[in-house]
């Protein structure tokens, strides 16, 4: 699931997701367009922009998410890391704007491998930034 208000910005992770092998099951562009998201199925994975269009909030689609299909992995993506609340509204972690499609490839690849099989036994990449409670379950998971 794509939560993107930029049309080029969807478009280009759109084929990056698709290029990996992966299908986007849907796009919104704000809170309202989530909302009105009628999908079969819960996503596996959902990358977030903060600012979002019509003054709306990906904090929000987070809370909405969480609550709605609350084994959906959720990653911000954002020119803002900073914004984001210390424990990430429980989402999984953030990929910065601006990322490049290797960097998209490789934050996939790693959360691809710690949400199905934790720990990653891959390195972090640099273009993806683990919440403070991935961070640690996967820690520990490696224990």
């Amino acid at each position: 699931l794509i939560v993107e208000d930029e049309a080029i910005l969807v478009m280009d992770m759109e084929a990056m997701v698709e290029d990996l092998g992966h299908t986007v099951v849907g796009e919104a562009g704000s809170f309202d367009e989530y909302e009105s998201l009628c999908l079969d199925h819960a996503p596996d994975l959902a990358f977030v922009d903060v600012q979002l269009a019509r003054g709306s909030s990906g904090l929000d689609v987070c809370t909405a998410m969480r609550a709605r299909w609350p084994q959906t992995a959720v990653v911000f993506v954002t020119a803002n890391p900073m914004m984001l609340p210390d424990d990430f509204l429980g989402a999984h972690g953030v990929i910065p704007k601006p990322f490049s499609r290797s960097g998209l490839r490789l934050a996939m690849r790693f959360l691809q491998e710690g949400i199905l099989d934790p720990p990653p036994t891959v390195d972090s990449p640099p273009s993806f930034i683990a919440s403070p409670r991935i961070g640690k379950e996967w820690a520990r998971s490696g224990d």
